[in-house]
């Protein structure tokens, strides 16, 4: 069977490219807050993850959600069944993709220049997921290219998206990252209290 996490890999590139190639769709798939708010476009809450703004975008996204969903998604399966180790980690994959748009929709719903596009919200919530689930594994920060246990790497990833999302003009959607993230942590405590106990016990 082919993986899940492949599945949407493939969506993402195809839709992705689609988008690269038309820009009228690029346009009608974008995260708009204020036309979700006033124009009642409501599925932009959904479209924008499947959409990147280049090559390079597409590809750390898809990286990042092959190893860590990957990984995840193989235990689920083990733990669950096939049937519903897939069906939670779509729904992780889906729910947290909308999820991440919740800080940026409601510090951006008036504001009709505000645009975002991307699946860093929906890998983030992946990944939080994954350290959640292990975490004593270990994971690297490009600028910190040294292994640290995943239990670390979250909380340190969490501060430096925080300090950009209030300091940094970048460009990029550090809310949306938070947001991902602590659905991706939520939905593994409603999975599995005791991950959030296991978790808490390395720092206690």
């Amino acid at each position: 069977m082919i993986s899940i996490v492949i599945i949407l890999i493939a969506l993402n590139v195809l839709f992705s490219w689609q988008a690269f190639e038309k820009h009228e769709l690029r346009e009608k798939m974008l995260f708009i807050p204020y036309n979700v708010k006033h124009l009642n476009e409501r599925y932009r809450l959904f479209s924008h993850s499947w959409i990147h703004a280049d090559w390079q975008h597409l590809l750390f996204n898809m990286m990042s959600l092959y190893f860590l969903g990957q990984i995840l998604s193989k235990q689920w399966n083990e733990i669950y069944g096939p049937e519903k180790g897939i069906s939670l980690f779509i729904l992780l994959y889906l729910i947290g993709g909308v999820a991440a748009t919740i800080i940026p929709y409601l510090r951006n719903q008036d504001n009709s220049s505000y645009r975002s596009l991307g699946a860093s919200g929906a890998v983030s919530a992946v990944i939080f997921a994954a350290i959640l689930w292990n975490p004593t594994m270990k994971l690297m920060l490009i600028f910190i290219p040294i292994p640290i246990p995943a239990y670390l790497f979250g909380p340190i990833y969490l501060l430096i998206e925080y300090y950009a999302m209030r300091k940094v003009k970048s460009g990029i959607a550090h809310d949306a990252h938070i947001g991902g993230a602590l659905f991706g942590i939520l939905f593994v405590l409603l999975l599995n209290l005791e991950k959030g106990k296991s978790f808490l016990h390395l720092f206690f």
